[in-house]
């Protein structure tokens, strides 16, 4: 393989050729960033690259020995983590000056186990759901989806093997879907969130991208220090409930044959694949789960809407006048109701293994300036349980349409790899 095309190989094939001395972190680098200089002008994937700072980690990588599986592997941060050695924006041109003084959490733990912080991937004001410029690599007249636009960008356009997002509505599994890329959305405490400067504490949640399922394996068992799970032999035998959600209305011809391909293709290679319908108390979810995101939204920027909300996009305005409107019983009351909702699907898991249900709503859409639509993951992020969006369909215009794999709370690493096996099965 030419030095040049080192970037198209998946975070797993470089650890590999790392481990047997075949390549070095420099020159995995000095690949990605050749792949970003000549496609970033179009893609629009980062909020901050500097070449040299990356090089720099590189050589330390290949001067010292290996601290985990991912020593030397390039990885982006989505910029709402803060980066002791980079500037951070959260999106905003109110901390277009600022720079952390510490890393958050997830970002340590990345040094730490010796991967190379490659950049800063660009998102959405304070991670809501206004695009941001991002253009999707498959067709740059459609979105990204968003907030973690760049991070899903970026891994589509083999800029970078990894990134790290996050997600409170659909901010990963969505542009993970939109780009064809493989999503994970832990559960909700599943990965560090130590150190997140505008946290909603009901809702955001860590994500990783990635172009293959094994890479987010190893990426999630660097970040928690827990062993990938060993994936079944098969998908015989595992029961898949078939969930369409609440919102069904919103899928899209493509999204509804997605569905439906799936159910077939699992249950000829063995699997019990059954109906699970949302029980009767997800009525209104949608309402509750707008209550407890408006009220976290302005308590977690409660000083930069006090001193900068005239300067911030439509939707954070309408956020910030929805939360000072809810009363604290309004939220305990919404939060009463999805733990409800929890309460409710955990009686599902105990005749489902996992849930398979829509990614998005479609392909992605030309529409790059409108408020994206979460409709299929918004419930999910509520839920509190790991999700994985897997890249297994194509829709009328050649897009990737992703079928979403969901697990109860906590079972983040069997849920990975029970996704590795029904990927396989959805695509023979």
């Amino acid at each position: 393989m030419l030095v040049a095309d080192l970037n198209l190989l998946t975070a797993t094939a470089m650890a590999d050729k790392l481990a047997r001395r075949e390549t070095t972190s420099v020159a995995l680098v000095e690949a990605c960033l050749a792949r970003i200089a000549a496609r970033e002008d179009e893609v629009h994937a980062w909020a901050y690259l500097d070449p040299e700072l990356a090089l720099a980690q590189a050589r330390a990588r290949d001067a010292e020995p290996r601290r985990s599986p991912l020593h030397g592997v390039p990885v982006g941060i989505k910029d709402i983590f803060d980066t002791h050695d980079m500037p951070t924006t959260y999106g905003s041109s109110v901390f277009k000056s600022y720079r952390p003084t510490a890393d958050t959490g997830v970002v340590a733990l990345l040094r730490r186990a010796g991967l190379v912080i490659l950049g800063k991937c660009a998102t959405t004001e304070f991670a809501s759901p206004i695009p941001a410029g991002v253009r999707n690599p498959h067709d740059l007249r459609r979105s990204p989806g968003v907030s973690s636009s760049g991070s899903a960008a970026a891994v589509a356009d083999h800029m970078t093997p990894l990134s790290v997002g996050s997600q409170t509505g659909g901010s990963t599994i969505l542009p993970a879907a939109f780009c064809g890329v493989v999503g994970f959305k832990s559960s909700l405490t599943g990965i560090d969130r130590g150190g997140i400067r505008h946290l909603r504490p009901s809702l955001d949640t860590m994500g990783l991208f990635a172009r293959d399922i094994d890479d987010i394996a190893l990426l999630n068992g660097v970040l928690t220090g827990c062993a990938p799970a060993a994936p079944p032999k098969d998908v015989a035998g595992l029961r898949v409930g078939l969930c369409r959600t609440i919102n069904w209305h919103h899928a899209q011809p493509e999204t509804a044959k997605a569905l439906d391909s799936a159910a077939r293709s699992l249950a000829a290679a063995g699997a019990s694949v059954v109906e699970a319908e949302m029980p009767a108390v997800f009525a209104g979810i949608e309402d509750s789960f707008k209550i407890i995101t408006s009220v976290e939204t302005v308590r977690a920027m409660a000083q930069e809407m006090r001193e900068h909300l005239a300067s911030m996009n439509h939707w954070l305005q309408d956020a910030h006048r929805a939360g000072t409107a809810f009363d604290l019983a309004s939220y305990e009351k919404a939060q009463v109701h999805a733990i409800e909702c929890q309460r409710a699907l955990a009686g599902i898991y105990e005749r489902c293994d996992v849930i398979i249900t829509p990614s998005a709503c479609g392909e992605a859409t030309t529409d790059l300036a409108s408020v994206s639509n979460s409709a299929f993951n918004r419930v999910w992020t509520l839920m509190h349980g790991p999700c994985v969006s897997i890249p297994a369909f194509t829709g009328p215009h050649g897009m990737p349409v992703g079928i979403q794999v969901v697990g109860p709370p906590g079972s983040d690493a069997r849920l990975i790899a029970t996704s590795k096996r029904i990927a396989e099965a959805l695509m023979q």
